[in-house]
């Protein structure tokens, strides 16, 4: 299965950055829906254009640590598997923000075709694009 690892040192403690992740103003701005705080058994909703088709994603939070680990795994949408694991980590007065992604794309080699040649950067994108904001606000909180 693909899997995608980012890194991001913020300059904020683990314990803002993690209130940030579950604030829901940070995902509306990243085209994410959800209802109150991120908490476990929370559902949330991404949507998104790929190839100018619609994707809707659904994940449910499967682990929920406070100040140190979030996790999800899709409950509906285009993939076969999605989970997504947020790490915490306390650094030097900072905490080190370490995303790991794993999914499987559906039909088989032309999925990982499609993984290889543009999913990935996809959602690297996405997520770099969420880690940006939420660094920015951190560290103006900070």
């Amino acid at each position: 299965m693909p899997e995608l690892r980012l890194e991001l040192l913020i300059n904020a403690k683990p314990e803002t950055c993690f209130a940030l992740l579950r604030d829901p103003r940070l995902h509306t701005e990243t085209r994410a829906f959800v209802e109150g705080e991120l908490g476990l058994g929370q559902r949330v909703r991404f949507e998104s254009e790929m190839l100018g088709i619609k994707q809707v994603l659904v994940v449910e939070v499967t682990e929920f640590e406070p100040g140190r680990l979030v996790t999800d795994a899709m409950v509906t949408g285009t993939f076969r598997e999605f989970r997504h694991v947020h790490e915490f980590i306390p650094r030097r007065g900072g905490t080190l923000l370490s995303d790991i992604v794993i999914w499987r794309s559906p039909l088989g080699p032309l999925g990982a075709a499609a993984d290889a040649l543009f999913i990935k950067a996809r959602l690297t994108k996405l997520v770099s694009g969420r880690n940006a904001r939420l660094k920015e606000l951190a560290e103006a909180a900070a």
